[in-house]
């Protein structure tokens, strides 16, 4: 039995007045070289209750072009399927301009917005983040192009990515437009948000926190190095009892943290997209939970 309580299937997304999927879909691998293979993901998502689609302006860029293809495949997909739109949650990212290689000045940002706006091809984003922190841009800036934005209906939240706690608390306090998310790398081989405040700070201030790269780059899948093999026997323990994938496993853990992160899988197979559902079900204890932690750490907790 467990001591841990199961994530709901839906969660609001901070203060934006949004409800979302408790698991994203991620489209940092999503082409327009299939459309057909586009629907059937997007619909494989919402089968198995997933309605928060996550992408970004840089999403195709292979280091000399691609810049915005994501994107536009995604605004393919909804001119092909005009009603659905109304079933998802669309949040993109802006910020990085290659070769810069930041830029979060209120006129980049702004130009950004419209960017993606347009290869969507909607006129409201769900969720706009600031993608990476750009340390010489101060935040009055990045709230002038969030506010102008949000004032104008081009976007309902703002929420930033791979920003460290203090680069959070100062874009809150400079925007009169809430902050309602945080994006960092989360895992059980990558748990810094856990321990370096910003899952606190979430709390707090209630912040959504979406999870990338939540099974480390496929080494929770595949492990290939001790420490990621170690992780994955304590995610195998609870697999192997409760009949579920260690894929499960992996994203449940994140999932179980009292701040309720929101795992953004990247899967390009509607089998896994609808096996990382049963994330949802997967119970822990407290020991089972810091069995992984302890493995991932390599050295016994204090």
């Amino acid at each position: 039995m467990s001591d841990l309580t199961l994530p709901a299937a839906r969660r609001p997304l901070g203060k934006s007045g949004i409800d979302v999927s408790a698991l994203a879909w991620g489209h940092w691998r999503l082409s327009a070289a299939d459309p057909k293979l586009n629907a059937r993901l997007a619909h494989a998502a919402l089968d198995a209750g997933i309605d928060f689609f996550d992408t970004a302006d840089i999403y195709g860029f292979d280091g000399n072009g691609g810049s915005g293809t994501a994107e536009e495949a995604f605004g393919a997909l909804l001119a092909a399927e005009p009603g659905l739109r109304q079933r998802i949650v669309i949040a993109t990212k802006g910020g990085i301009d290659p070769g810069v290689p930041y830029d979060s000045s209120e006129a980049y940002l702004s130009r950004a917005i419209d960017a993606s706006l347009r290869r969507l091809g909607i006129d409201t984003i769900d969720l706009w983040q600031v993608h990476r922190p750009d340390i010489l841009t101060h935040p009055h800036e990045i709230a002038g192009a969030v506010e102008k934005a949000h004032a104008a209906g081009k976007i309902r939240a703002f929420g930033v990515s791979n920003f460290t706690v203090a680069q959070i608390a100062s874009v809150a306090a400079a925007s009169s437009v809430p902050l309602v998310s945080s994006q960092p790398e989360l895992s059980a081989l990558r748990f810094d948000p856990f321990v370096n405040g910003e899952s606190d700070q979430a709390i707090d201030h209630d912040l959504a926190i979406l999870a990338w790269s939540p099974l480390s780059g496929g080494q929770l899948a595949e492990p290939t190095e001790p420490r990621a093999k170690a992780v994955a026997a304590a995610l195998d323990a609870v697999a192997d009892e409760q009949r579920v994938s260690r894929t499960a496993v992996a994203l449940s853990w994140i999932m179980a943290h009292p701040s309720r992160p929101i795992p953004i899988i990247g899967s390009q197979t509607a089998a896994r997209i609808a096996d990382a559902a049963d994330a949802l079900k997967v119970r822990w204890t407290r020991q089972l939970w810091y069995a992984v932690l302890v493995a991932a750490r390599q050295e016994p907790l204090p």
